[in-house]
């Protein structure tokens, strides 16, 4: 089956371009193959058109917190509510999202989704510093436009299935909170490429292997630019895909989400965030 991860950014370009792995997974060996680069977002929108079959994870918020949808009177409908806010384009969400928490005591200022509890995992309607929320307007469009089966916002037949992904869940497995990445030169490279050296070598680690099922294969040059790369998109991009991966594991079981989770916010896959008695089939 093939297999890819996406590290996304709302604003690609030659400088900063979305980080893409691809792999192939064969028995329980995942074999990264290829680390490749999308420099616009015209890009990524043609690799959700490529040819199936095959499974991604994205690590942006494919929704928003059901919390907001509902005080805001959004369409309680996930297709319909990312329409409303592509409509709204980039400005005009980000003002409606400011309004928005204005009106909202401290401390309630920014909604949270389940899933995001559960992973430690920023906010969607955060605009700022972690921008995951311009990672949300510009991305889940595109998931809404393209025939992708988008789990579990819209789950179909189509043999092109898209997972959201958090890889610094693994990395926090395997490195605690040690950072790793910086989009800067830093005084701390030397620290950080040690980090990424240490958390490249462990992904062959035995407790990886008995929690996700499965073991990554990476051949010198690919591992090499893996800690060698000192914003460590590509190796977010490859944690993306073993998490994609697992959830192909799980198709027959919901890819691995929940019956807690709710279709309107959307689910990480990972198999630190649902234990094997709350698998169950995506709800429709």
């Amino acid at each position: 089956m093939r297999v890819f991860g996406i590290d996304f950014t709302s604003a690609p370009r030659r400088g900063k371009p979305i980080a893409c792995a691809s792999a192939v997974l064969e028995a329980d060996s995942l074999h990264v193959h290829c680390l490749a680069e999308l420099e616009s977002l015209e890009i990524f929108g043609n690799f959700l058109d490529s040819a199936g079959p095959w499974v991604a994870g994205l690590d942006f918020p494919f929704g928003q917190p059901r919390q907001l949808v509902e005080d805001l009177g959004w369409p309680t409908s996930w297709e319909h509510y990312v329409e409303q806010t592509e409509r709204m384009g980039m400005q005009g969400f980000e003002t409606m999202l400011q309004d928005y928490r204005d009106q909202r005591p401290v401390g309630q200022k920014h909604h949270h989704r389940r899933v995001d509890l559960k992973a430690g995992a920023r906010s969607p309607m955060m605009m700022y510093r972690v921008p995951v929320g311009r990672m949300f307007q510009r991305g889940a469009p595109f998931l809404k436009h393209a025939h992708v089966s988008v789990i579990p916002c819209r789950p179909s037949e189509d043999d092109r299935v898209v997972v959201e992904a958090y890889p610094a869940l693994i990395a926090r497995r395997l490195i605690g909170r040690k950072s790793y990445k910086s989009d800067r030169k830093s005084d701390r490279a030397a620290e950080l490429l040690e980090n990424r050296r240490e958390l490249v070598e462990r992904l062959s680690a035995q407790a990886l292997l008995e929690e996700f099922g499965l073991k990554i294969v990476l051949d010198r040059a690919i591992r090499e630019s893996l800690i060698e790369e000192m914003d460590a998109d590509a190796l977010d991009s490859v944690l993306c895909a073993l998490q994609a991966a697992w959830a192909w594991t799980r198709r027959t079981e919901g890819w691995g989400v929940p019956q807690e989770s709710d279709p309107l916010e959307g689910w990480i896959v990972d198999p630190g965030l649902v234990s094997a008695a709350d698998v169950a089939a995506v709800r429709h």
